[in-house]
């Protein structure tokens, strides 16, 4: 039988940083045994593939109000104890050149795999067993016997890094939300976020013509001062609409929900048209407002209002204002989403009234941790969650290290 002081069950962004970070922070000469298991191939898939290759670390703007939880408050510890500004020192020490995209987010210059190498580096001395299943985990002798694929191993800490149920082609399943079900931590129901949505036919007869036709947007959810917003890239597709500003607010609606969409931020069409009517209005009022949109989406909303082929010049302002409110407040219902297969995180998971925000330790059950995308905290679209699995994998580390310490001194 195998003995390890630590067990972290998953060989992704967080379990990776969570064993290099224990290794870290162990003071005595006698480093602690850690044990990494994962039933893929390779370790740091997703983050092999994110960021288009080159891996969005972390984001400069990282701060609480950054997170969907339905404990707002129990992400601050954590992040607080580790900065993205900590995370960026690693990044430098092990001379991984990045650049800073947009919006806070820093993306490396080169390879995602920077990145996986640097986690994988500075765990060293730490074992990691792949395409190894877990069979089962029960508390034994003041710790867990876990069964494993190659055999049984005797743990004092199991920490639950297995992600959550989005990209399920990269190996992701619900294991985590079972474990926690199995020692009685509450869930809260997970779905797919930062995901691409999907519309009514009604509203696909303008989409799936616009196909791969992008444009900036703004896209709200909510009405007032509470609504959500967000501006950036808006994509059309031949299901509905992707494309960051969607994925942000995906994150947010629920199914019944309206999004309203603004195609031209900052922009006042009716003046525009208006002006361009003024100055020669013996144009088509799709060649004026493709001087505001792209001109397939400037058509096939002149086509939907029953005004193509129609000149500028003939267009009362009432009619003018009608166009204008259809760019800037185009109203729609999603009807659903692409789910888990193009879902970039998981909303919900591990309750966190059942975790202590200080160390992600179930309060139930000690010597059991919880981290990264399993937990009821989700960032919004840019590096945030990848700073919630560097900050709650050293939080997890920082408390186990302490623990053992206190153990140690005891005896």
């Amino acid at each position: 039988m195998e003995h390890v002081d630590t067990l972290i069950l998953g060989a992704g962004a967080a379990g990776l940083f969570c064993a290099g970070s224990i290794l870290e922070l162990a003071k005595s000469p006698e480093k602690p045994r850690v044990l990494v298991i994962d039933h893929a191939r390779a370790p740091g898939e997703k983050i092999r593939i994110s960021g288009g290759g080159r891996c969005n670390f972390t984001n400069l703007a990282t701060g609480r109000d950054r997170f969907l939880s339905q404990n707002p408050r129990f992400c601050a510890s954590a992040l607080a104890g580790y900065p993205a500004s900590e995370f960026v020192a690693m990044v430098d020490r092990h001379g991984i050149a990045w650049h800073e995209k947009t919006l806070g987010q820093l993306f490396c210059d080169e390879s995602a795999r920077q990145i996986i190498d640097m986690l994988l580096n500075r765990m060293r001395g730490a074992q990691l067993w792949l395409e190894t299943a877990i069979n089962a985990v029960e508390p034994r002798n003041g710790g867990y016997l876990v069964a494993t694929s190659r055999g049984p191993v005797q743990v004092r800490n199991v920490v639950v890094a297995t992600g959550g149920k989005s990209i399920p082609k990269m190996g992701a399943t619900g294991f985590g939300y079972d474990l926690a079900r199995q020692f009685g931590l509450r869930l809260i129901e997970p779905r797919a976020a930062l995901v691409p949505l999907t519309f009514a036919e009604q509203d696909l007869d303008l989409c799936r013509p616009l196909a791969g036709v992008s444009v900036e947007a703004e896209v709200s959810h909510g009405e007032g001062r509470s609504a959500t917003r967000f501006r950036d890239g808006l994509l059309f597709t031949h299901r509905g609409l992707s494309g960051p500003a969607i994925l942000q607010i995906s994150s947010f609606w629920k199914p019944g929900d309206d999004i309203l969409v603004d195609l031209a931020p900052g922009r006042n069409t009716a003046e525009e048209l208006k002006t361009q009517r003024g100055q020669g209005g013996r144009i088509a009022v799709g060649t004026a407002l493709a001087r505001i949109l792209p001109a397939r989406l400037a058509d096939a909303i002149t086509t939907e209002l029953r005004l193509d082929g129609a000149r500028l010049a003939d267009q009362p302002n009432p009619r003018i204002e009608s166009l204008s409110q259809r760019v800037h407040r185009w109203r729609l219902r999603p009807v659903g989403s692409e789910g888990w297969r193009t879902a970039e995180v998981t909303l919900g998971g591990v309750d966190c009234r059942d975790l202590d925000a200080r160390d992600m330790q179930a309060r139930s059950q000690p010597g059991l941790y919880f981290i990264g995308e399993v937990v009821d905290v989700t960032g919004w679209l840019g590096g945030y969650n990848f700073q919630w699995a560097w900050a709650s994998a050293h939080a997890a580390a920082k408390g186990i290290v302490s623990a053992a310490v206190s153990s140690a001194a005891a005896d």
